[in-house]
């Protein structure tokens, strides 16, 4: 790889970084080709980007965007082979290996990258599929919200139909 290369995929990849808040970085290094292809279809039904990418290019992409987005703990595990998956669900990566890793060992969760929290660690994968999206996180604020007014309504009805009850019987017995 040249130079001018490596400087054209540190940008690709700072891009990658900048427009993405959620992003996980695994090994599928022990999959074959074809189960590396399964997966990579998986993911892309699933709308989730998958490459490899050299894990010094991607220090340096996440280096370039300053401290601030708090990207220093995953410096200790860029060794080795490295997936990047990048998607709009935080989620939905977790899932994906998941539900992968019933029919095989890898990919292996190195760590994950939401909203400036990180996950290190495989053992993170039940934490990661725990998430709420942010559409969950509306709908039960919604759900809770309505709740207290749903009980005033039904309360105000049945009021009346006691009151509605009330005026039969003095109506009935004059």
């Amino acid at each position: 790889m040249t130079r001018a290369d490596k400087t054209a995929e540190i940008a690709r990849l700072k891009e990658k970084f900048e427009q993405n808040t959620f992003f996980y970085l695994t090994d599928s290094s022990a999959l074959s080709v074809e189960q590396i292809n399964r997966f990579r279809r998986l993911c892309y039904q699933k709308e989730i980007e998958v490459f490899v990418a050299k894990n010094t290019l991607v220090k340096k992409a996440l280096e370039s965007l300053g401290s601030e987005k708090g990207y220093a703990p995953l410096f200790d595990i860029l060794h080795g082979p490295t997936t990047l998956m990048f998607s709009d669900n935080a989620k939905l990566p977790a899932q994906v290996i998941e539900e992968f890793r019933k029919e095989f060992d890898k990919p292996v969760l190195k760590a994950a990258y939401i909203d400036s929290d990180v996950y290190i660690g495989d053992d993170q994968i039940k934490a990661l599929i725990a998430l709420k999206t942010k559409e969950e996180v509306i709908a039960e604020i919604i759900a809770m919200l309505e709740s207290p007014i749903q009980s005033v309504l039904g309360g105000l009805n049945s009021g009346a139909n006691t009151i509605y009850g009330l005026l039969d019987a003095i109506e009935a017995k004059g």
